[in-house]
């Protein structure tokens, strides 16, 4: 009993924003003209997976006490570069996708070389890569244009056996990858002690060098895994800030309404990808009871507040956040 206590008091986070994205869409749906239908599903799933890889991304740096702010611009970048390079042949689009990952990850490895070795602050360091990712951007992709290939654009953002989202399926699969064999990993161990207490984990013994520098490099990797996914959605790229700034804001609040800590050592990047379902489900809501776009804001704030207020009970009833690995 005692056991099953913990671990609903540890998870009470990432619970609640299953429960919160999971009533929000029953609630869309069971409004919505078409109801529950695959094509429906399909669309919500497409444009929630965005930014739930942007979570994903910047769940990684928050673990270790850290933000990334350049999340949203790396993101911007791979959507631009996608659309100049994921073209021809269906062998050629892979192999661009796989340029556009590791232009991705290297972004995000720059980031921690500068957090780890030039012993920056990651927020100032992440603002100033930011700026030069979003400079590559528009050197990329100028006006706003191009395009992908087909075939695979049309598999990811489709319907498994017109059923199931592919763009569901690609996320589950990176959870599975990425996610889960990181959070069971030395380094992901390390990346929550980094964030719990970094002079004790050093003392300790644990590699807070290297901890912090997969956290930014998967970071980057996740977030070319979203801009890749954008281009498949709208066949074009687009240099935007205004679409950058979005999703690193929003990115933040997805990880905070997942249960994650902004103080480090705490949370999931599992909580994070609900986080950015209720996020996105708030946008589909104004849409079904045909509410003014201005009410968004005031939706998101008040999810966020509720949040965050939830976070900090549970920090307070936390003698120790070390108690995590327990």
């Amino acid at each position: 009993m005692n056991g099953l206590r913990y671990r609903l008091s540890h998870n009470a986070g990432l619970l609640a924003a299953v429960a919160l994205s999971i009533a929000m869409f029953a609630v869309y749906v069971g409004n919505h003209p078409a109801g529950l239908s695959a094509g429906v599903v399909a669309t919500a799933a497409n444009k929630a997976v965005l930014l739930a890889f942007v979570a994903m991304a910047q769940t990684l740096p928050v673990l270790t006490r850290g933000l990334d702010l350049s999340a949203g611009m790396i993101f911007v970048l791979a959507n631009c570069l996608a659309s100049r390079i994921v073209l021809g042949s269906v062998g050629e689009g892979l192999a661009g996708c796989m340029a556009v990952l590791l232009a991705g990850t290297a972004c995000g490895f720059l980031n921690g070389a500068i957090v780890v070795w030039g012993r920056l602050q990651p927020i100032i360091t992440t603002l100033a890569t930011g700026a030069i990712y979003y400079g590559l951007a528009l050197l990329v992709r100028p006006d706003p244009g191009g395009d992908v290939q087909s075939d695979i654009a049309d598999w990811a953002t489709g319907q498994l056996f017109d059923a199931l989202p592919t763009s569901l399926l690609i996320l589950l699969a990176v959870v599975l990858v990425v996610w889960l064999p990181y959070r069971h990993s030395p380094i992901g161990r390390a990346a929550y002690a980094v964030g719990s207490n970094e002079q004790a984990a050093y003392m300790s013994g644990v590699p807070v060098r290297r901890a912090r520098l997969a956290a930014y490099t998967l970071s980057g990797l996740l977030s070319a895994a979203g801009g890749l996914m954008l281009t498949f959605n709208t066949y074009s790229g687009e240099a935007s800030a205004p679409i950058a700034g979005t999703y690193t804001l929003n990115s933040i609040a997805a990880v905070v309404i997942g249960g994650t800590s902004l103080f480090g050592g705490w949370g999931s990047a599992i909580g994070s990808i609900f986080g950015a379902f209720v996020l996105r489900t708030i946008e589909d809501l104004l849409f079904v009871f045909d509410l003014d776009p201005l009410w968004q804001p005031l939706f998101q704030g008040v999810v966020l507040l509720a949040a965050v207020s939830l976070g900090a009970v549970r920090i307070f009833r936390i003698r120790n956040r070390l108690e995590v690995f327990a």
